[in-house]
């Protein structure tokens, strides 16, 4: 199956859609261990894009990835992630810690789209 830009873009949009509602359920409810770990192992699975070789890096540059991640880009939801104790229930904010990750993520986005726009630029210019 072939995917167009069209299919594409509707993908992610309902992918997005999806997100949204889930963190608009859960931040109205009582946070547990499993709503704390369930996320990460299913994202985990991820991992199995390594197996086709399309997909392969350098150990270095996956090394760097998630240390960059994990050590400098998780800093600003670690600093202002929150649990609170409303009477019995452990809750966390949920509308500041996805705006600080939107922040986040619309920075590293934008940094990494404007370096392929004067890359690409680089490469379509005439040159004298």
């Amino acid at each position: 199956m072939v995917l167009t830009p069209g299919m594409s873009l509707m993908s992610s949009i309902a992918g997005f859609v999806a997100v949204m509602a889930w963190r608009i359920r859960e931040g109205r409810t009582a946070v547990t261990i499993r709503k704390i770990v369930i996320p990460p192992l299913g994202m985990a699975t991820g991992f199995c894009m390594f197996i086709a070789p399309a997909f392969r890096v350098p150990l270095v540059w996956a090394a760097a990835a998630f240390l960059t991640g994990a050590l400098i880009l998780a800093y600003p939801i670690l600093r202002t992630s929150r649990l609170t104790l409303d009477g019995d229930a452990v809750m966390i904010s949920v509308e500041q810690t996805a705006a600080l990750f939107f922040v986040l993520a619309f920075g590293m986005i934008l940094r990494w789209r404007a370096s392929m726009f004067f890359e690409y630029r680089k490469l379509t210019c005439d040159e004298g």
